[in-house]
């Protein structure tokens, strides 16, 4: 490992320091009385019912609709898919099929008590997707007693039905076409589904074809969202979605289309406040008890390793800053996560990776350097033999992590499409407290690379740079002082052994 410049820790520190500041804090705007995020902070985290508290709803058909059970299996596993790929990895699902019920706990979204409607609406919604034949005007839905649709014109005229949300493969949300609309592209499937003779694209192939120069009306939910006018027959699997979405409804969209559709529409029978069975006095106990950790952490690594356990500290305040930012909403990329006690246990274990990452890089170079090595080539080789040890305990939690999230995530997730070859044969088993631990788990363990062992050794040999801070004794190595102090005590005897 070749030494880098002098300024290279500063740039490395300043990075950190300014990653923990504004992901611990937040950045905001004010705005009179209004308050503006830039940033999400600590305070924006998404906690769990059991430290926030949150909601129970019951669900049932609509009253003409008498649900199979087959149904209600269908429509648990598609709330399930909903909340977590929503960010809400803390809930409870329970299905009452001889009552025809779905029983779901969740905690407020958003901390937001008073949002319970809109959240309760956008878990019920049908999230049917029709691309029908023609002009939206005079189009009327219908739902027959067995959930079955039946769409006509206003004469009672049946009308084509080009795709459904069954004919879709993937939906994505972005920025589409030349004019950098915000709306969801859709990949068809290219096999037929169970009970049709045509693929998606097959249809919507031969549904553009047939309207050529008309429109195509698009609807979700019995609502009309858009209708295009098509232009030219499109065979190519794809077609997009456009209308007055920004990127948070548009991502909505393609989560509800990507989860599917409920086999039947949702009513809300009752729904009641739930209290947190652990609340906000334990996790700021937590919060206290956290701090006083890794105080005592960063005392014993200073003391014992000094120079190498300095950086460590910066690093693992990094690792920690790293992980609230990405529960929190930090990034654009990416949405707020639910915290939960679970996912706190993560987050523990992956800083105590941490840690033992950095213990293992600080006890390598104290090992070379009591071989007689100079202090760049201690640095050099202590950091070129730790990482296998360190590539192999973080590798395997990342294994776990994944197969965590792959199993009990979203069935769209990359996760779980890297599992598909060998969890084919089963069904989803979205469990949003083990997807949470393997989240977080997965992202400390990434961060443990970046600062642990990135960030670490570059400001470990930035440092070794400064004349004053090429002492051995201050990367561990005691041995030179002992030596020194052994010389000091021989010429002492060999001064008074002369005099006498």
């Amino acid at each position: 490992m070749k030494r880098v410049g002098k300024p290279w820790f500063f740039v490395v520190a300043l990075l950190i320091f300014a990653l923990a500041y504004t992901s611990f804090f937040g950045v905001y705007e004010q705005n009179g009385d209004l308050q503006d995020t830039i940033i999400r902070g600590a305070k924006d985290i998404r906690w769990g019912t059991d430290i926030q508290g949150g909601v129970n709803v019951i669900f049932g058909p609509e009253a003409n609709i008498d649900a199979t059970d087959n149904q209600i299996d269908s429509a648990k596993s598609i709330l399930e898919i909903r909340l977590v790929s929503s960010g809400v990895t803390d809930y409870e699902l329970y299905a009452d099929k001889d009552n025809d019920r779905l029983l779901v706990s969740f905690p407020w979204k958003d901390n937001d008590s008073q949002n319970v409607a809109g959240t309760i609406k956008s878990l019920s919604q049908s999230a049917e997707l029709l691309f029908i034949g023609g002009q939206p005007s005079g189009i009327v839905i219908e739902y027959n007693e067995d959930g079955t649709k039946k769409v006509t014109d206003s004469n009672g005229e049946p009308v084509d039905i080009v795709i459904e949300g069954k004919d879709v493969e993937k939906a994505e949300s972005g920025v589409i076409g030349d004019k950098n609309e915000i709306g969801v592209n859709l990949k068809l499937t290219s096999k037929a589904a169970e009970g049709e003779t045509q693929t998606g694209t097959e249809k919507f192939a031969a549904g553009t074809e047939k309207y050529l120069n008309q429109q195509i009306s698009i609807w979700m939910d019995d609502q009309c969202i858009s209708a295009p006018t098509v232009n030219s027959i499109i065979s190519e699997g794809s077609a997009q979605i456009t209308g007055n979405f920004d990127a948070a409804s548009a991502k909505d969209l393609a989560d509800k289309i990507n989860a599917g559709a409920l086999p039947f529409k949702l009513v809300t029978i009752d729904y009641s406040s739930v209290d947190p069975t652990l609340g906000s006095d334990a996790l700021t106990a937590m919060l206290i008890a956290g701090i006083i950790a890794f105080s005592l952490i960063c005392v014993f690594m200073i003391f014992y390793y000094r120079l190498p356990g300095f950086v460590a500290c910066i690093c693992l305040l990094g690792q920690v800053a790293g992980t609230i930012a990405a529960v929190s909403g930090y990034f654009a990329a990416f949405d707020s996560f639910t915290l939960t006690l679970p996912g706190i246990a993560g987050i523990i274990l992956s800083v105590g990776m941490g840690v033992d990452a950095n213990i293992i890089t600080a006890e390598r170079i104290r090992e070379e350097l009591r071989k007689g090595k100079t202090l760049d080539g201690a640095i050099k080789a202590g950091s070129s033999n730790s990482f296998s040890a360190i590539f192999d305990s973080n590798i395997t939690n990342i294994i776990v992590s994944v197969i965590l999230m792959g199993v009990f995530g979203p069935p769209d997730t990359v996760w779980s499409t890297l599992l598909y070859p060998f969890l084919w044969m089963f069904g989803p088993s979205t469990t949003g407290a083990i997807y949470s631990f393997g989240y977080t788990l997965l992202v400390g363990v990434v961060l443990n690379f970046i600062m642990g062992v990135a960030a670490s050794r570059i400001m470990i040999s930035s440092l070794s740079g400064f004349k004053f801070l090429r002492r051995r004794v201050i990367y561990g190595d005691y041995s030179e002082k002992k030596k020194q102090e052994l010389a000091a005590v021989r010429a002492n005897a060999s001064k008074e052994a002369s005099q006498n």
